[in-house]
């Protein structure tokens, strides 16, 4: 446990969005109502569902052909996949990237809620459901993703987590795109769920760790060099 939450206390993206995470819990107790409790529900569930969108289709479609936009795809997510040891690359590279979403959807929450709750209560409403909701699911998706990838003692559940997750990193990228624990019917829902025959079929050893890709693409050769990485 110490471990894990040291990785997380030395996470930028986290670090930017502590502020907002207090002042989140500011306003949902200088303005609770029981009410508020399902903005914060309703706030975890949109991150978890953000969680396995961004997952799937962002980091896991096609990668762009423009080396730039591709080393930055590298950077975020592929990286992780080909060290998924190395703690450089668990978080991504984009630590500004939460705060600007957590911002926009507390505009879209505001502007949505408007007309039927004033500009005071759209705005509390929004704030909770963002900044207590999100960001908490937020948090324990990080804390699950790093306790999966780290080598330390686990419990019951910390072997339940990283046997899920790994699945993904180790047999079939095409599936489990969730990390959180307890999430896991989101792709069972959407069609992803592990399945131990469908992994085994579409395994390929030469390609599995860069997503697809020929190990020797031109793309991922000046990503890797770019970040100064030696697959050799």
């Amino acid at each position: 446990m110490t471990v894990v939450l040291r990785h997380l206390l030395q996470m930028r993206n986290l670090q930017y969005l502590m502020p907002f995470y207090a002042l989140g819990w500011a306003v949902l107790v200088l303005n609770f109502s029981p009410w508020l409790l399902l903005a914060v529900a309703w706030g975890c569930l949109l991150q978890f569902m953000f969680e396995y969108v961004l997952h799937r289709f962002a980091y896991h479609g096609t990668p762009p052909t423009d080396q730039s936009a591709f080393s930055k795809l590298y950077r975020t997510h592929i990286a992780h996949h080909e060290y998924p040891t190395d703690p450089r690359f668990f978080a991504g590279d984009a630590p500004w990237y939460g705060v600007r979403v957590s911002a926009l959807v507390v505009g879209l929450h505001t502007l949505a809620l408007w007309a039927f709750m004033g500009f005071g209560g759209a705005l509390v409403a929004g704030t909770t459901a963002t900044f207590v909701g999100g960001i908490s699911a937020y948090l324990f998706y990080e804390y699950c993703h790093t306790l999966a990838h780290l080598p330390v003692h686990k419990g019951r559940f910390g072997r339940w987590v990283t046997r899920t997750h790994l699945a993904h990193h180790f047999q079939d990228h095409h599936a489990t795109f969730h990390v959180s624990a307890g999430m896991g019917w989101i792709d069972w829902v959407l069609g992803t769920a592990f399945d131990k025959q469908q992994a085994k079929d579409r395994f390929d050893a030469e390609t599995h760790a860069s997503l697809g890709m020929a190990k020797d693409d031109p793309r991922l050769v000046t990503a890797r060099h770019e970040l100064g990485l030696d697959r050799s």
